[in-house]
């Protein structure tokens, strides 16, 4: 694998055939049966570990010196194959191996790699040299998903002075040029002059011009993706002004636009035999003289007039644009990824993805490879019966229905108003953030749904 160079980082894997200490991965019947040998399980029960979920032991040899290590199961290990991810952090320096999981080595290794993410920009703080050993058939593809999510996290965490619009454009662009890619973009004015009204209206009262970010990679002879995300580098709400509490995150509204480059990455990488585009309207929802107004009607790019009911319903009015252009090729998949409602957060929480599509094959298939990458998403319904609620009195639609109700779902329609009756698309209605610590995911900027993306993309890529 090829290491694209915003996210490179020392290899979190060594070679099976160097010197590497154990780790005995247990549960609590292992050692309750005494399957362990006499030394290690007489220490065990002086320690008092139990084998429970993430616990962890330290094991020394006859002679006092670090020998091995025992890592808890619990006692349902299959529910939780990314717990190693724990690994990364617990295992003193060194190179490990990992003896009697029963998991697939890639997804024990996949979990070890999630864990030992750090976001290190700003701070000295000096990451430890601890490897585990995997084998060369499974690293390439272990190490090109960390690289999508690790691309994803680092581009959510960091602050919107150092990855603004311009920012934004520039790690699209090296992100393209590494992997041969054409990138072009549409800024400023230049979006009027080329129907991007509601990109332009969004992120005009920002200090950097707003724009529309565009890759292109592939052969000309795959399956045609597409994949859109929302960019917005920080929202401040608009002239409807966000409470502080709620800017604090604001940096990660971008989230969307992270995650499809995180994607494409996998997708590049793994040089699949797909037509690639990726766009990102990179904007910031800024306050100034020129800012749009509630109040205000605006033509779209297709020609659905929206009212503007809240000037904090921001992103899907840049999804809006973006998805029809999209529209003006064909593809055989469309897929949108945005940080889009609160709504979300409250139906599923912060954990799980929620999309939306009209194409059931689609979604059973997405929701089948989720379940074995371990990549949760859920099935929101495109309910028919919310679309009346997008009616205005004085334009085609508006972008915030009265009401607060179904707030995921009327965004999810909204968006459907630019997107072909034909088009295979599904809606990914992130969160882009982890708010507690997990063994696989640091409190943070995270991924959700791209693993599952890529394998659906694979197999497209093999039919």
């Amino acid at each position: 694998m090829t290491s694209f160079q915003h996210i490179f980082r020392p290899s979190f894997f060594a070679d099976p055939a160097s010197a590497s200490r154990p780790v005995f991965a247990v549960t609590p019947a292992d050692i309750t049966e005494g399957r362990l040998d006499a030394g290690t399980l007489a220490w065990v029960r002086a320690a008092g570990f139990k084998a429970e979920a993430g616990a962890f032991l330290l094991v020394p040899s006859s002679t006092g010196e670090l020998a091995s290590a025992l890592f808890g199961l619990g006692s349902e290990p299959a529910e939780a194959p990314l717990i190693a991810g724990r690994l990364a952090k617990l295992l003193p320096a060194g190179d490990w191996h990992v003896e009697g999981t029963g998991l697939p080595a890639d997804k024990v290794a996949l979990g070890f790699g999630l864990g030992g993410y750090s976001f290190g920009r700003y701070r000295q703080d000096k990451q430890k040299d601890v490897r585990l050993a995997l084998a060369a058939d499974l690293r390439a593809d272990v190490e090109r998903q960390l690289a999508g999510v690790f691309l994803a996290r680092d581009l959510i965490n960091t602050p919107t002075n150092d990855m603004g619009p311009e920012d934004l454009e520039s790690v699209f662009r090296a992100l393209g040029s590494h992997y041969g890619a054409e990138v072009s973009s549409i800024v400023g004015d230049e979006l009027l002059a080329r129907n991007f009204p509601l990109v332009h209206a969004v992120g005009r009262a920002s200090a950097q011009a707003p724009r529309l970010l565009d890759m292109r990679w592939g052969r000309g002879s795959g399956p045609r993706v597409t994949l859109v995300g929302k960019g917005v580098c920080f929202d401040t709400g608009g002239l409807d002004i966000k409470g502080a509490a709620n800017m604090l995150l604001m940096k990660k509204d971008m989230g969307g636009a992270a995650n499809v480059m995180g994607l494409a990455l996998m997708i590049m990488d793994a040089g699949l035999d797909v037509d690639l585009r990726v766009l990102v309207p990179a904007v910031e929802n800024s306050i100034a003289a020129d800012a749009f107004r509630p109040g205000d009607i605006y033509r779209s790019r297709k020609g659905i007039t929206v009212q503007i009911d809240n000037t904090d319903a921001e992103g899907r009015l840049v999804l809006a644009d973006a998805l029809a252009y999209a529209e003006e090729e064909p593809s055989d998949l469309l897929i949108d990824m945005a940080t889009l409602t609160g709504a979300a957060r409250v139906a599923l929480g912060p954990d799980i993805a929620p999309f939306f599509t009209d194409h059931d094959d689609l979604a059973a298939r997405l929701s089948e490879i989720a379940g074995q990458e371990n990549d949760p998403i859920w099935r929101l319904p495109l309910w028919q019966g919310y679309d009346k609620d997008l009616k205005s009195r004085a334009a085609d639609i508006t972008n915030a229905p009265s009401g607060g109700m179904a707030g995921s779902i009327t965004a999810a329609l909204f968006l459907k108003r630019f997107v072909g009756r034909q088009t295979r698309w599904a809606h990914f209605d992130v969160y882009g953030w982890t708010l507690a610590d997990k063994p696989h995911s640091p409190v943070g900027g995270e991924a959700f749904a791209i693993r599952s993306l890529y394998r659906h993309i694979q197999d497209m890529a093999k039919a």
